[in-house]
């Protein structure tokens, strides 16, 4: 049975637009560095054409700014490690991996606190993937899932999966319940993450290089200084834009509903001034949990193959639809804006909780006017004022907001060298060969190569050029040409990586003010689920129906 209470307080339409406003007029001025393409750096003279200073000045600037950060009070937050989300002795090592372990715990306890206030048992997970996230809210929750994916691969393997765990259930009912968490999550994946997350950097598209397996360069001597606190300062934007931090601050709103404590204490009315007292599991929920030990009807995965649009019909896809909530864990490209859409549309659905990713992958209505399409529902932008604007971002500038500021922050670093490699050999493919523009891609060389003149060989080969025509004496001049400028490469990846939380703000906000003009939706906010180091698309765009 679904809780009566009221939803807490959220920023309206207005003052959304109004930060979105404030958004592009900056946006304006610093969007053609998102899409300044980093194999074009040189071919292009890209930093004499965008920024006006040595490379020097804007590494400084990014110091100073670093150092007066740090000069300041840093705010009272508990350590990463404390803030488990279910809060039982969880070791993430015994999981799939780090990542991933983090991403479904804290996700299914947010979903499973929204079905508990809607009194609702059935979820559409889309995107599903290889079901992770869709096995564990039916294990540990009791919810019975839908997950649908377009691959049929991931559909066979998910039910693999599945059918193991079922195998194995009866063992999860004896033992403790972080054990059970354990169990699933490992039957889910069973290896371990190895050692530290290694920062894996989302320009891999943009060089065509693969940095997992590189030996990184240092950025500069000023990154081990690029800390948590300038982070804070680069997020300042999103935070006033009413982000809300999943556990920032412990707080109830009423019994049943409580998104898991995931707003922080301004977002309540401002006549509650103390902190309120951590609620009580409702009675709903307590039952629901003790029922996952029991194999039921209820209690099922049910993984489904099909290719998802705006205009699904859900119907067709699940012959016993019922009052349900929609989730997507990093659903790709347009699928995060299409499940807003069918959540819009669909009365069924209650509730939605989607993390999106793969920003570069979304359809853009605006980015090329002149070409005729029949599309009519495009991944960006949304809502009414971005249409109206007819702003456009671009494909790079897309591809910019997947940097990972966060994980540069602790010291993943960015891959210079292979960075630079691309750019002279572009440099070179357009003046001894007289390609400017190449459709195909080099790929995973630079972690093959052992020097640049390997490197060049071995991608102009795979390019399907004549290497043998270039001298290695003509090769080896351009790079003693353009490594005394490495620094400006090294200085614009940097100023690309600061600017990524604008874009990504921007297409966020663009689909909560998107839900914010629907009539029937009774709650919609940005909240920030996972840590960002360990997930860096961390936010998810949550909204709730009015109840009849």
């Amino acid at each position: 049975m679904a809780a009566s209470c009221s939803l807490p307080g959220t920023q309206d339409l207005s003052a959304l637009r109004a930060k979105l406003q404030g958004l592009l007029r900056f946006l304006r001025e610093a969007l053609s560095i998102c899409n300044a393409h980093t194999v074009d750096f040189y071919t292009e003279s890209v930093w004499e054409q965008l920024i006006d200073v040595p490379p020097e000045t804007v590494l400084a600037v990014l110091k100073k700014a670093t150092e007066e950060a740090e000069a300041r009070p840093a705010e009272a937050r508990p350590p990463p490690e404390a803030e488990g989300a279910s809060g039982e002795n969880v070791k993430p090592d015994e999981f799939m991996n780090l990542k991933k372990s983090h991403e479904v715990q804290a996700m299914s306890e947010l979903i499973s606190s929204v079905a508990d206030y809607y009194g609702i048992k059935q979820v559409i997970d889309l995107g599903s993937g290889k079901g992770y996230l869709s096995s564990f809210l039916s294990l540990k929750y009791g919810l019975k899932v839908y997950g649908i994916d377009s691959s049929n691969t991931n559909t066979h393997g998910a039910q693999e999966r599945n059918r193991k765990l079922k195998k194995h259930w009866k063992i999860c009912h004896t033992q403790s319940k972080s054990d059970v968490n354990g169990l699933a999550l490992k039957m889910a994946k069973g290896k371990k993450m190895q050692g530290e997350i290694q920062y894996k950097a989302n320009t891999e598209e943009e060089c065509n290089n693969s940095p997992t397996s590189q030996e990184m360069m240092s950025t500069s001597e000023f990154l081990p200084d690029f800390s948590v606190s300038v982070i804070s300062n680069i997020r300042k934007q999103m935070e006033n834009l009413h982000v809300c931090s999943h556990r920032e601050e412990n707080l109830c709103f009423a019994n049943a509903f409580s998104l898991i404590d995931l707003l922080p204490i301004n977002a309540i009315e401002p006549t509650t001034s103390s902190r309120m007292p951590k609620r009580k599991m409702s009675e709903a929920n307590k039952e629901r949990r003790k029922t996952t030990s029991k194999s039921t009807e209820s209690n099922i995965y049910s993984p489904l193959t099909s290719f998802i649009t705006a205009d699904s019909e859900l119907h067709d896809i699940i012959k016993d639809l019922e009052d349900c909530l929609m989730v997507g864990l990093h659903t790709c490209g347009d699928l995060a804006p299409n499940t807003l859409r069918i959540f819009t549309s669909k009365p069924e659905i209650k509730g939605v909780c989607s993390v999106g990713c793969c920003y570069h992958l979304l359809s853009e209505e605006f980015e090329d006017p002149h070409k005729e399409c029949a599309q009519e529902k495009w991944g960006f932008p949304m809502c009414h004022y971005l249409k109206e604007e007819r702003w456009c971002c671009g494909r790079n500038a897309r591809m910019s907001a997947c940097l990972a500021l966060e994980r540069v922050a602790v010291g993943g670093g960015l891959p210079t060298e292979s960075l630079f490699y691309r750019a002279v050999l572009q440099d070179i493919i357009k003046d001894c060969y007289g390609i400017t523009k190449c459709d195909r891609h080099v790929g995973k060389i630079y972690s093959k190569s052992s020097s640049f003149l390997d490197y060049v060989r071995k991608s102009l080969k795979k390019l399907g050029l004549d290497e043998s025509k270039l001298p290695e004496k003509l090769i080896m001049d351009y790079y003693e040409k353009y490594k005394p400028r490495m620094n400006e490469l090294e200085a614009f990846n940097m100023l690309k990586v600061v600017l990524a939380p604008c874009i990504e703000t921007l297409i966020l906000l663009d689909r909560l003010c998107y839900l914010k003009e629907q009539e029937d939706i009774a709650w919609s906010a940005l909240v920030k689920l996972f840590d960002p180091v360990k997930s860096p698309r961390c936010y998810a765009v949550i909204a709730l129906k009015r109840q009849q």
